[in-house]
């Protein structure tokens, strides 16, 4: 299955249209698994693994594919299943999230799937703050209807490589410092773990972060505040979304924003982990203004002071 990924035309034809692929796996257990195929590089048989004295513990070792050293992560062991022996069904997805390259051990790849962002459930409340789950869905197979849980793979991450939230000296304008307090940012994503961390740092510029777990809710909020007769756009600095969310992906709820009269001038930045090549024709074929790539704390910072020097500039 090397070569997951497509080219960029076959790949932006999903963009804007609220669909998704979605690759299954099982990590020896029943359990149905799965990862978004457009954060995929390719999925190939778990080669030899070298290991890493006084690595993270959740780092199985490095494999070397192809002449580049990768990372390894255990992803059963990660999520905090029991670890099990490796067997002849092991395979190895290699990702790219954050501008990194890593991969994945899992079991047995199983198929992938065209689905609608709709079909996409977040994780019931009941559930609690310490799973690893992205989201939900189910898929028909012999008649019966199968659950699938999609790993968030930033909350994995995040627990291995610690994020860095500070703001280099010398980024910030001191000219305008002080102008960043009170202003509101809505911020739209899937993952808490990405959610805290735009939160932990534009809130130490004082900016109100209004958070939404998908784009539909984001939508709505929008929407009833624009009924409410407020001035969005003039409420708002800017709208961060996520690519990749339940319910409602992030290319499609910046297509209703510039579709409806009353949101259509907002500042729309697609902030995602993915990364590559097809970033520039993703943002101009669904209308953002801006693409910021997860998760760079000054870049995310320069991007909100430049969007706030051209408000200061208007008024």
């Amino acid at each position: 299955m090397v070569g997951v990924l497509a080219s960029v035309d076959q790949r932006t034809q999903l963009v804007g249209e609220n669909r998704l692929e979605l690759l299954l796996f099982y990590l020896h257990s029943r359990h149905l698994f799965a990862l978004n195929v457009f954060k995929i590089k390719e999925v190939v048989k778990l080669p030899h693994l070298s290991k890493i004295p006084h690595s993270h513990s959740k780092i199985t070792g490095v494999a070397n594919i192809r002449g580049e050293s990768i990372p390894v992560i255990d992803l059963r062991q990660a999520i905090s299943m029991s670890a099990v022996k490796y067997a002849e069904d092991c395979n190895l997805v290699i990702t790219e999230y954050n501008r990194s390259v890593q991969g994945f051990l899992i079991g047995k790849v199983d198929q992938i799937v065209n689905m609608t962002w709709s079909d996409i459930m977040p994780p019931p409340s009941s559930v609690g703050k310490n799973h690893y789950l992205t989201a939900l869905t189910k898929i028909k197979r012999d008649g019966q209807e199968q659950l699938v849980e999609i790993i968030d793979v930033e909350k994995v991450l995040a627990e291995i490589v610690e994020y860095e939230v500070d703001i280099s000296e010398g980024v910030l304008d001191q000219g305008i410092v002080n102008e960043f307090a009170g202003r509101k940012i809505l911020h739209a994503d899937d993952s808490p773990t990405a959610r805290k961390q735009v939160s932990d740092t534009l809130s130490q510029l004082g900016i109100e972060i209004v958070p939404a777990s998908n784009g539909l809710e984001a939508l709505n909020m929008l929407r009833g505040w624009a009924d409410e007769g407020r001035d969005v756009e003039k409420e708002l600095l800017m709208v961060i979304t996520d690519a990749e969310m339940p319910s409602m992906d992030g290319y499609r709820l910046t297509h209703e924003i510039r579709n409806d009269s009353r949101l259509k001038n907002l500042y729309v930045v697609l902030n995602t982990s993915l990364s590559g090549s097809f970033n520039e024709a993703m943002v101009e074929k669904v209308g953002c203004n801006a693409f910021l790539s997860k998760f760079q704390p000054d870049l995310l910072v320069e991007e909100v002071q430049s969007r706030l020097k051209i408000v200061l500039n208007h008024t």
